[in-house]
């Protein structure tokens, strides 16, 4: 499995390589285009509608070059300041917000640097590969036929057939070491693509005050939410049954003296509305936060979970030691709330649940065999985990092509307060 990935994390490198030789050549002239929409400005305004424009493609350009070093292993986020309101094309605002967005000077500052730097990098992630490629197929084929008339083909030295057949081995060779350094070659470039692309400080402050914003108000939304669904159950369930029950306990005190048989029965139906009531109230509890979780953790809590599903669930955990209480807390949740989407809407026949710790983060897996297909957008369910995970600055990932799997990322940024380590694995 290590040289099937060691192959593929090769290769998809290599064709990284192609799209960052191609997509260089367009640098320059978009670096042009740009300086001649800002030169235009004067000439009856065209400069106010063109230079918006151009400088989308350069944004949609730097977009590109961000996605590729995100394949590369380097994380880019997008600097850009918000657009201010009513900044309508061809006007003013939106001219100035171009011109005085820093992100715009550093892209423009990117693109002939980037250029070269994306040139150079991509042809060498290419010209080993393609020279042991070329050692392989090409040559022997070509003294076979008897085209070695010159001595030498595309750069290897060979004059007769035996020395052309000694390059399949060493083709190979150079091939297997073009594939390994291919992605240490686009981390380079994507390294160098950071030292322009990358946010500033300010600007990672306004992203980072941007994103509290976002997430304090999803998490305002969320509570009210749940504290309109406590109030929704209270009343329409543990309330109503209260209420009957001092009706039912009222009503008996009134026939205790006159029908005494009668008083007695609504007494018992009074018992069981009582056991029903605190059924009811125990599972709100559940709700707020489980007796459970408490008790044994997170992994306790997701396995006796996972117990009651009509579906098997392995459950693996390997955590060393608790999360804070309101972390453990999202992290069941969130757990529960994808694996009650595994049951409605998967069809799934088994799942498997993951939790594990590492590097300063609680990572949660929750893989299906069921249909697949999953839409964060055509639901609250998952949208719902990311809004609970978001406000603790925790992610969520989906896999789910059609025909399934479907995979659950869920990961949580977070300290464990116990040295006490808990392995186990279980199927429920």
């Amino acid at each position: 499995m290590e040289t099937r990935a060691w192959v593929r994390d090769g290769l998809r490198a290599v064709a990284d390589g192609v799209a960052a030789v191609a997509l260089a050549l367009t640098n320059f002239p978009l670096l042009v285009l740009w300086v001649v929409a800002l030169a235009l400005t004067p000439v009856a305004g065209i400069g106010m509608v063109a230079l918006p424009f151009v400088t989308w493609l350069v944004r949609g350009r730097a977009d590109l070059a961000r996605r590729l070093a995100a394949r590369a292993g380097v994380v880019i986020a997008r600097p850009y300041a918000p657009r201010p309101e009513k900044a309508l094309p061809g006007g003013w605002r939106r001219y100035r917000w171009i011109l005085t967005d820093p992100a715009t000077w550093r892209d423009l500052a990117w693109l002939l640097p980037g250029g070269v730097a994306g040139l150079v990098l991509g042809v060498l992630t290419l010209a080993l590969p393609l020279y042991g490629i070329e050692g392989i197929t090409l040559l022997p084929l070509w003294l076979s036929l008897g085209l070695d008339s010159y001595g030498y083909g595309l750069y290897w030295p060979i004059q007769s057939l035996g020395e052309g057949m000694m390059s399949l081995p060493q083709g190979v060779l150079i091939l297997a070491a073009g594939v390994a350094v291919a992605p240490g070659l686009r981390w380079v470039d994507a390294r160098f693509t950071k030292l322009f692309l990358a946010p500033t400080k300010a600007a990672e402050l306004r992203l980072r005050v941007a994103q509290l914003t976002e997430t304090r108000a999803d998490t305002v939304d969320a509570q009210a939410a749940e504290l309109r669904r406590i109030e929704r159950d209270l009343h329409d369930g543990a309330q109503a049954r209260l209420v009957s029950l001092g009706m039912t306990i009222g009503l008996a005190e009134e026939m205790l003296e006159r029908d005494p048989e009668a008083a007695r029965k609504l007494l018992a139906e009074a018992r069981e509305a009582s056991g029903s009531a605190l059924v009811e109230l125990r599972h709100l509890v559940r709700g707020i936060h489980p007796p459970v979780l408490a008790e044994r953790g997170l992994a306790g809590a997701v396995r006796a979970f996972a117990l009651g599903l009509p579906i098997p669930v392995g459950v693996e955990a390997d955590l060393p030691g608790r999360p804070e209480t309101p972390v453990e807390s999202a992290a069941y949740f969130a757990v529960a709330e994808a694996l009650t989407n595994v049951v409605r809407h998967s069809g799934a026949h088994t799942a498997a649940v993951s939790l594990r710790y590492a590097d300063g983060g609680l990572t949660m897996v929750v893989l299906d065999d069921g249909r697949g297909g999953a839409d964060p957008d055509s639901g609250t369910g998952l949208r719902g985990i990311g809004r609970r995970l978001a406000a603790f600055d925790g992610t969520m990932t989906l896999s789910s092509p059609p025909g399934g799997p479907t995979v659950v990322t869920m990961e949580l940024p977070c300290a464990l307060s116990s040295p006490k380590t808990s392995h186990s694995s279980v199927r429920a």
